[in-house]
């Protein structure tokens, strides 16, 4: 049973920092591409970063890309997403999710498994 589990949500002024992490259990982590998205209230859930096999292929959404950078951890299953100088239209729930593919995926509907969320929250 594959199982995505986030943390390191909270609540955080603008400016600050979070670093979210993702543990990833009942798949061969290696063999998939990883992807963080996020869904604010009322909006739908959209493409934040995405991550293929290898640390040096990776994704951004055009609003995030100075500002977050995705990583992963393959030895400890684990994916990361650390997020600099956050705004107030950051704030929602981060979504990780895994898909089988060696290059980084946008499309969320690619996506085959997926966590329960973890929420930020940026206070202006």
């Amino acid at each position: 049973q594959v199982q995505l589990v986030e943390s390191g949500g909270g609540l955080v002024q603008a400016g600050g920092s979070l670093r979210l992490s993702c543990a990833a259990s009942g798949l061969t982590f290696n063999n998939y591409a990883m992807g963080w998205f996020r869904q604010a209230p009322g909006k739908e859930r959209e493409f934040v970063a995405a991550i293929g096999l290898s640390d040096r292929m990776n994704a951004y959404l055009d609003s995030v890309k100075d500002r977050f950078s995705v990583s992963r951890d393959n030895a400890k299953n684990m994916v990361y997403l650390q997020m600099n100088d956050l705004k107030p239209e950051d704030t929602a729930v981060y979504y990780c999710a895994a898909v089988r593919s060696f290059a980084p995926v946008v499309d969320r509907l690619k996506y085959s498994f997926w966590g329960q969320g973890t929420s930020v929250t940026v206070s202006s």
